[in-house]
């Protein structure tokens, strides 16, 4: 039993070790730090964020008030027992963290669903992919010294990125998990990354004109690739207070992404 016991446990190793190298690999994970360079060196990607920070940093303020009234206590004494001494500090960088998931959750859902869009389609534009662009939203002239943003025109076709209950749930059942030190929160971030890292690029796959299947495919194909930006993305979005503004930022760099396909296959 033993035996089959170290077999077992050294396979699982094994089948991480593989899944880390294909993640590190595939450079999927750099884009969202090459998105934040971009974003601060294109001012004009700025206005998307502008016109909804108000609302969501509202929202944010909000959810985490009710968090600490609710859950802190409940969890300090959980963090007693793993975290001794320091189960208050522990407890309250969960909270935040937590709290800083599901604000990013509602705000995708509910306020910033078109700002990261324009942010998605500008940054292609502002990458030269025009052609690609123009598959789901009109594309203006650069006459008059338009940027990137005041290109954008009407929108034709959008990825329907409204809250589904059972992916709330789901988020909210995982988050347990940020109670075992270290593992657990590691584990955690990378269950969020492997379900987050397609979303990132629901735009580009309708600007392709993908159907379900070819998007299965093309996930399936490049799944530690989207792991691996869906980690670094959720990881930056866990940082309390500034999740809103690293939603815009990994959106660039997921839209870099995107078009650094777009030559590859040209």
């Amino acid at each position: 039993m033993s035996e089959k016991l170290k077999d077992v446990v050294g396979a699982e190793a094994k089948s991480v070790r593989m899944v880390a190298l294909e993640i590190v690999t595939s450079g999927a994970y750099l884009y969202p730090f090459k998105g934040i360079f971009f974003f601060a060196t294109h001012k004009d990607l700025w206005r998307p964020f502008i016109s909804r920070a108000g609302r969501t940093l509202t929202l944010g303020l909000g959810v985490t008030s009710a968090m600490f009234f609710f859950t802190y206590m409940p969890q300090m004494a959980i963090m007693a027992f793993t975290s001794g001494p320091l189960a208050a500090i522990s407890a309250a960088l969960l909270v935040l963290s937590e709290s800083s998931a599901i604000t990013n959750v509602l705000s995708r859902s509910f306020l910033v669903e078109d700002a990261l869009i324009d942010t998605f389609d500008g940054t292609l534009v502002a990458r030269g992919q025009e052609p690609l662009v123009a598959q789901g939203r009109e594309i203006k002239s650069r006459s008059g010294g338009r940027d990137a943003i005041a290109r954008l025109g009407k929108i034709f076709t959008r990825p329907i990125a409204r809250l589904h209950p059972r992916a709330l749930l789901r988020s909210l059942l995982i988050l347990p998990l940020n109670l075992i030190p270290v593992v657990g929160t590691a584990l955690y971030i990378f269950v969020q990354g492997k379900r987050a890292g397609p979303i990132f690029h629901a735009r580009y796959f309708q600007l392709k004109g993908w159907n379900a299947a070819q998007r299965e495919e093309w996930v399936t194909n490049n799944r530690s690739a989207y792991t691996g930006l869906g980690m670094a993305s959720f990881l930056l979005e866990m940082v309390p207070f500034a999740s809103i503004v690293f939603s815009f930022t990994n959106t660039v760099g997921a839209a870099l992404w995107a078009a650094d396909l777009e030559k590859a296959t040209k």
